[in-house]
């Protein structure tokens, strides 16, 4: 069976090395990159990557010029790494389209969890592989969304965000539950990210967007009006 591909970009040989090292321990095929210029050639001459980890700050072109520029094309997953851990910073990083968001320094171990939890939840295929619900259809095999019959561009997270959302239809979730089940366990981000995810989701899905309410002190709940 061939191994996983996961792209890591890091100016500092140390860390691309540390980080290489814990994943090739869990059998992924890693490759590296110590630019975003070199990232970029290395992602297109490669469509079987399965996921990329991004350092923020790289000479040339910084792992923001990099995520934007992969967004434009594809949506494979992301994970960021910064030294920078404030809070615009976070949300940028999710407006251009970053699944997953980890502060420096970090535990490889944690960073090894997540990237098994992004590929499980992206590859996975369990129940039915279709789910419709209230003129919106989610096919999980082809990580698609359709909504009375068109198409909808959604990133990875908002993705995970309404399967969940649809397969708990009518069910109050807090936010610790959506944190906890969209971005891993072990995610220790402000709970306002759930919050931002949910209001470009909802602009995303036009009227149907009423379907995500929100619950006072406590998260959402899907409901078909």
């Amino acid at each position: 069976m061939e191994k996983i591909k996961i792209l890591v970009v890091d100016d500092e040989a140390l860390m691309r090395k540390l980080v290489k090292d814990f994943l090739v321990k869990k059998d992924y095929d890693v490759i590296e990159a110590e630019n975003g210029e070199v990232a970029l050639d290395k992602f297109y001459e490669d469509s079987s990557i399965s996921l990329i980890i991004l350092d923020v700050m790289m000479p040339k072109l910084n792992g923001w010029e990099v995520c934007k520029e992969i967004r434009t094309t594809s949506k494979v997953p992301i994970i960021m790494l910064t030294a920078k851990s404030t809070e615009a910073d976070e949300l940028l990083g999710f407006e251009l389209g970053v699944d997953e968001y980890i502060a420096k320094p970090f535990s490889p171990r944690i960073l090894s969890a997540r990237v098994d939890a992004i590929l499980r939840r992206s590859n996975k295929l369990t129940g039915e592989d279709l789910l419709s619900i209230g003129g919106i259809e989610i096919n999980r095999v082809a990580h698609l969304v359709t909504i009375d019959g068109a198409n909808v561009e959604l990133s990875y997270k908002e993705f995970e965000l309404l399967t969940f959302f649809m397969e708990n239809e009518g069910i109050a979730l807090s936010r610790e539950k959506i944190l906890n089940h969209v971005w891993n366990y072990d995610y220790f981000g402000d709970a306002r990210t759930i919050d931002t995810h949910v209001k470009k989701l909802r602009s995303k899905m036009g009227d149907k967007g009423s379907y995500i309410k929100t619950i006072w002190g406590m998260g959402y709940k899907f409901e078909v009006e």
